[in-house]
């Protein structure tokens, strides 16, 4: 039997498909949806076609752009001889909140990930390699996360650039700001003493 007509149904199972969302979660958003006047919903559904015309990924970097060069690419002032490779475009924005780093990225789309049937040939390896190959790249430094399929990207192309005489560096990891050695994890705590500094 089918409580819901059969458009709000599939809206349903749309937002379900989406990473993050369950069948609940998607329910609520569907009826929110419904509940919009109709020149919001058409608003919103033409935001999302708006974003899959104009938004593509960057040649240079692979971040997502809507322009023929990402801001950071087309920057001037950015070190261009230092790259931070990065799993997904959010991370690129994450790593710019730090204000800190004034180098380029290269976003990899993915991780590889065995499980997950993703491999070296699915995300934007071959790209890095070629921006590195062009000799004015000094330092990558690889920005994935700690986990296991992070850790195992970062070294499968650590071994790829080992040959090109380029430096590869790894992010520190460790405690975090505000936070207390007794809630810390091993793995947490060996990466911390491992990348103590002298102060």
């Amino acid at each position: 039997m089918q409580f819901f007509p059969a458009a709000l149904q599939n809206l349903s199972d749309q937002f379900a498909r989406l990473p993050g969302i369950g069948g609940k979660t998607a329910q609520r958003l569907a009826f929110h949806v419904l509940s919009l006047p109709l020149e919001e919903a058409e608003e919103f559904a033409q935001a999302i076609v708006q974003a899959k015309r104009e938004v593509h990924t960057c040649p240079q970097c692979q971040n997502l752009t809507d322009r023929e060069l990402c801001p950071i690419c087309d920057d001037d002032t950015r070190d261009a001889s230092t790259i931070c490779v990065v799993a997904e475009p959010k991370d690129v924005i994450a790593m710019e909140r730090s204000r800190e780093y004034r180098g380029v990225y290269h976003v990899l789309h993915g991780v590889i990930s065995p499980l997950n049937h993703v491999t070296q040939d699915d995300i934007r390896i071959k790209e890095l390699l070629r921006r590195v190959g062009t000799g004015t790249v000094k330092e990558v430094i690889m920005a994935t996360n700690p986990d296991t399929e992070g850790e195992a990207t970062a070294m499968y192309i650590s071994r790829l650039l080992r040959p090109m005489e380029v430096k590869v560096t790894r992010l520190a990891y460790g405690i975090p700001v505000g936070s207390q050695l007794e809630y810390a994890d091993e793995v947490t705590l060996s990466r911390a003493l491992e990348g103590r500094q002298e102060i």
